[in-house]
């Protein structure tokens, strides 16, 4: 190995470790870890997963529960994210980056099964999964402390959202509470300015609004940021902030916000006529979040509150057959709260560190622990299956940095008269740099 390739080979580790060893790298980062030296970089992450679900898979079987109760246990393979990062250093301070995503195995010609939309199968052009650019921006850096990044980006609200590699996280799958509620990852078109002043990171967006058209029931905003067109909505507009402090060494905390209109941000902009024009559907956010990896441990938490303004109008609005009904007061899947709420927590040691010859060899094995709280629905006074309390307990093993295999234990409680959810859950990931 000649003296170039021994030091892309050690950088292209320090990268690599540097992704794993802190969730303190926030995502929208992550392409902008280029190897020393190189213009062009090349990375990215993926997970292959298993789980057998001992519950029912049925789309009533939360307005049926004891007709479901006893339904046989089922099982499924999944690629959940498969994602590539492609960035490169132009010179003087100008970069671009950019994330293209395949979900679920990225898309095909299949029968897709719509448990939310009457209990439907739809002929799809797509395999169930999805294509996205999740990320496509350039950014000029002026200095440490004032970067602007215009483009396709990743909005940072919560802990998910700015963490949401694979090995951000001990669960098989994303933390479920924000993933539900929140659109996970979080990603539009807009500006972005950002940097790092002493022990604190800042960043302000300014992107467009959400659409209250795809709010929903059982994921509250979580659709408004997917255009069915071919182009993004803007005729209303957002602004996020997020700030994080690093001052205590292995410690990060992290405070963000959103705000923004989701009315009147469909096309065409003018099909909101009288009394409708009125309603804003203001999108208020806002989220506490932590990480802490020292001393072989890894904690990690977050708490998120929501409310969107006027919430009964817009069900009135755009499901107007039902417009007298609060969203609080109906069965239909389709109305959604003015509230929601999403809280995790997860702690994790690394056993293998009390045994020299494992830990010289850099593996790494943590047990952790996890739990959930969260309510897509917070108000509701007659369906509650939309509050949630998640346990999960399992193994992270690390053969290497940028490698690990996961195993858990996953046990989802809903409120009395609603049948509890337990599974097993598999996943192989792995994430760093290769060029």
């Amino acid at each position: 190995m000649n003296k170039y390739q021994l030091k892309l080979f050690s950088s292209i580790l320090c990268v690599g470790f540097s992704l794993h060893a802190n969730a303190q790298v926030n995502a929208a980062d992550s392409v902008m870890n280029h190897v020393s030296g190189n213009k062009l970089s090349i990375g990215g992450y993926g997970e292959v997963t298993y789980s057998r679900n001992y519950y029912s898979d049925n789309g009533n079987r939360y307005n049926q529960p004891e007709k479901y109760k006893n339904d046989p246990s089922h099982g499924r393979f999944d690629i959940p994210h498969a994602v590539i990062y492609l960035s490169y250093d132009f010179g003087k301070g100008w970069k671009f980056g950019s994330e293209i995503e395949f979900e679920h195995g990225g898309s095909g010609s299949s029968i897709e099964y719509e448990a939310d939309e009457a209990i439907e199968y739809e002929n799809e052009t797509e395999r169930g999964g999805e294509v996205e650019l999740e990320q496509f921006w350039l950014q000029k850096t002026f200095s440490r402390a004032f970067n602007l990044r215009m483009g396709h980006i990743v909005v940072p609200f919560g802990l998910t959202n700015a963490h949401h590699e694979p090995l951000s996280f001990f669960t098989v799958y994303r933390p479920e509470g924000e993933s539900t509620i929140l659109p996970c990852t979080w990603h539009q078109t807009g500006v972005s300015l950002w940097g790092k002043v002493g022990k604190f990171r800042y960043e302000t967006q300014l992107l467009a609004g959400l659409d209250a058209y795809h709010f929903s029931r059982s994921n509250w905003i979580q659709g408004g940021a997917k255009s069915p067109f071919e182009f993004d909505v803007a005729n209303k507009y957002a602004v996020s902030v997020r700030l994080d402090n690093y001052s205590v060494p292995g410690l990060r905390l992290g405070i963000s916000g959103y705000y923004g209109q989701s009315m009147h941000n469909s096309v065409p902009h003018d099909m909101e006529y009288g009394e409708a024009k009125k309603i804003k559907g203001n999108v208020w956010l806002g989220a506490f979040d932590f990480t802490y990896n020292k001393y072989n441990w890894i904690a990690r938490g977050n708490i998120d509150y929501g409310y969107v303004s006027d919430a009964d109008k817009i069900t009135g609005y755009v499901y107007p057959n039902t417009s007298n009904v609060k969203p609080y007061e109906s069965g239909n899947g389709k109305y959604f709260g003015s509230h929601a709420v999403a809280s995790m927590i997860e702690v994790g040691y690394d056993i293998f560190s009390q045994i020299a010859k494992l830990r010289a060899d850099k593996q790494k094995l943590y047990i952790f622990g996890h739990y959930e709280y969260y309510d897509s629905y917070v108000h509701a006074t007659s369906k509650q299956w939309t509050n949630r309390n998640i346990i999960a307990a399992g193994v992270n093993y690390y053969p290497l940095q940028q490698i690990c295999i996961k195993g858990e234990y996953h046990y989802r409680n809903l409120k009395s008269g609603y049948n509890d959810e337990p599974s097993i859950n598999i996943g192989v990931t792995y994430e760093g740099f290769f060029l």
